[in-house]
């Protein structure tokens, strides 16, 4: 189970011959940026009584959905590394891809913290084998609930119902749930909707995989840094054998991945989950002979289809992962090189200055190039790009920052940008994720929308009697090189004539928001389809021939007349 978890302790045949086993729920109420003490939790028995002060669960001894994961010393590897075969390095691709949005997500918001994505890969490892080996539907959502044992203080800690069964299905004590294993006190705190479903479910591995990231990376951790990574994985988990575990997986992935298809990731053998989730044998402790592996339990989709073939167990006793499945996979990947060289300073590569229409994508993006303190291009270099100034534009997804990655020549170019309805000059900043280098400031600017023409839909004449009001509110339509302009800005002012373009203090008004009589009109837009009708306009006691003038930005303008004359008098 996961994120702040204490060990469950399995004791052997000595009294000092024990097992922690790398577990349970992230915690409510363990401030997220207060990680544990460097020296990790310590082993508590089965069973015993959480100290006082303690988080949420308790630290309470709770095991992992599945058997823990061994970590064993390798000679000559440093640091260690599973001692596995290569089928483990294959990742499910639905779980797969959620553990590298999750990345991508976090560096967009938080640059600072640069969480890799195969930590959540390593932390999904332990804590659910990939979500069973990655027994999802095309949505990322687990076909079966994964969950942890009862909460009710036999054996584990007593947390009563938080989220009335929503999540867990028990409406008396809680239940760690998902791929990344949350109670729901702490969901209902981290969750996320990181697959844009309108639900934060923490079955789903995007949803799962961008809350543990976040929670992983709060009180402005930098994951690049040691202590501070040891720190977010000791908050997920009190327990440094956790801690080696997950830091073993990290490395081990870190050394080449693969994708596989989703259902057929390896899991290891002893499964836990035999019967209810959660509720199984206890694996062995390191040197004991374990007993015969239950069969994996393969969830059935919606429908009766299962969700994936079932991994074929190792040979009973080994304590091992079970072997590769008969799948054929794609080799691991070469690991992509670091950089040739460290980043000394940035410089504009080109491609001139980011203009765009209000609500239209910017043509032109920012081009970076890294390079060396001889000159060189440095490739494999992050660059944050970050909108500064009071503008509504933004990257896609709605983000104001992105880490960009340079690549051939050392260069980055800005991810896509749209301006929003917000005109004028702002800022797009580039800095060099991890050095105190010096910035690189490009100018953009959104112009208001324009308008070529401006043309009346009607062609009534528009007539009315002194002291009185125009029957029929006048409607046109402004287009940009013959189509429909949207969302223009359009100016209404009753002129003095029509080679005198200063505002008429007489004829025909408009009302303003309070009912006063004003002459011109500033705050009026076209809507989705290019049309715009004007607000009622009145008559004051003068008669005659009045001008009413539209103007648009892009030169578009339309001049209308206004006739006030008193109704002729029947004849006799």
């Amino acid at each position: 189970m996961a994120a702040q978890f204490g060990r469950r302790l399995r004791k052997g045949a000595t009294t000092t011959a024990v097992a922690a086993v790398a577990v349970a729920a992230l915690s409510a109420s363990q401030a997220p940026g207060v990680a544990p003490a460097a020296t990790g939790g310590d082993a508590q028995a089965s069973g015993s009584t959480p100290p006082s002060g303690s988080s949420a669960t308790g630290n309470s001894p709770y095991f992992t959905d599945l058997p823990p994961l061994n970590s064993p010393n390798k000679p000559g590897a440093s640091p260690h590394l599973p001692a596995v075969g290569p089928a483990e390095a294959g990742i499910p691709a639905t779980v797969l891809a959620a553990y590298k949005q999750a990345e991508q997500t976090v560096a967009a918001s938080d640059p600072g913290c640069r969480i890799p994505w195969q930590l959540l890969a390593a932390i999904g490892k332990v804590e659910s084998g990939q979500a069973r080996g990655g027994r999802v539907d095309a949505n990322g959502t687990t076909f079966s609930p994964i969950l942890g044992p009862v909460l009710n203080g036999v054996g584990f800690a007593n947390i009563s119902d938080t989220d009335n069964g929503a999540y867990d299905g028990d409406r008396t004590h809680d239940r760690a749930v998902g791929p990344m294993q949350f109670i729901p006190s702490t969901w209902a705190t981290w969750g996320q909707d990181a697959n844009s479903d309108g639900r934060k479910d923490p079955n789903n591995i995007y949803d799962a995989a961008l809350a543990a990231a976040k929670y992983l990376c709060a009180g402005g951790r930098d994951l690049s840094v040691k202590e501070d990574l040891d720190k977010a994985i000791l908050s997920y988990n009190r327990s440094r054998e956790y801690l080696r575990t997950v830091l073993s997986w990290f490395e081990y992935y870190k050394r080449g991945t693969h994708q596989v298809p989703d259902g057929t990731g390896v899991l290891p053998a002893e499964r836990s989950d035999s019967g209810s989730p959660g509720a199984g044998t206890t694996p062995a402790a390191p040197g004991a002979t374990p007993g015969p592996s239950p069969s994996p339990i393969t969830p059935t989709a919606p429908g009766g289809s299962t969700g994936g073939p079932s991994p074929a167990p190792s040979n009973p006793g080994t304590g091992g992962p079970s072997p590769a499945p008969s799948t054929p996979t794609t080799p691991p990947p070469t690991p992509t090189p670091p950089p040739a060289a460290t980043v000394f300073g940035i410089e504009n590569a080109g491609g001139g200055r980011p203009t765009a229409t209000a609500g239209e994508d910017f043509a032109v993006l920012p081009k970076v190039r890294a390079k060396s303190r001889s000159g060189q291009s440095v490739v494999g270099a992050d660059l944050a790009f970050e909108i500064v100034g009071g503008t509504d534009a933004r990257f896609s997804g709605n983000r104001t920052t992105a880490v960009v990655r340079t690549g051939a020549g050392g260069v980055a170019v800005a991810p896509a940008l749209k301006a929003g309805e917000k005109t004028g000059d702002f800022t797009i900043r580039v800095t060099v994720v991890g050095r105190a280098l010096p910035r690189l400031d490009y100018a953009a600017t959104v112009t208001p929308r324009q308008a070529d023409a401006l043309a009346r839909t009607g062609d009534k004449e528009l007539t009315t009697a002194p002291s009185s009001e125009f029957a029929d509110q006048i409607e046109v339509k402004a287009t940009f090189k013959g189509e429909a302009a949207s969302g223009v800005a359009v100016t209404a002012t009753m002129l003095t004539a029509a080679d005198d373009p200063a505002e008429n203090t007489l004829g025909p008004y408009f009302h303003d928001a309070e009912g006063k009589p004003v002459r011109t009109l500033t705050e009026l837009k076209t809507g989705a389809d290019g049309l715009l009708v004007l607000p009622k306009i009145f008559s004051d006691d003068q008669s005659g021939t009045f001008l009413l003038r539209l103007t648009t930005e892009g030169g578009a303008t339309l001049t209308i007349e206004l006739k006030v004359a008193a109704p002729e008098a029947p004849p006799a």
